[in-house]
């Protein structure tokens, strides 16, 4: 994966609780790998829904209601 020079920036900001993960700070390719699996970020759910795991777009609208 390639380094991103805004990943210090980026992490400041981001919510996602998913230890293991290796694109948290690069934005880009969350969004990415997020989109190809038919879901969205964790930046896009509360912290509270966000810790489900769920990034679903249908979960996504339910905590939007």
């Amino acid at each position: 994966m390639k380094e991103c020079p805004r990943q210090e920036v980026n992490l400041a900001k981001c919510n996602c609780t998913y230890e293991p993960c290796e694109r948290k700070g690069i934005c880009c390719e969350c969004l990415h790998y997020h989109r190809a699996n038919g879901e969205l970020p964790a930046c896009y759910f509360s912290p509270e829904v966000e810790r489900t795991y769920n990034r679903s777009i249908a979960q996504f609208i339910k905590s939007r209601k």
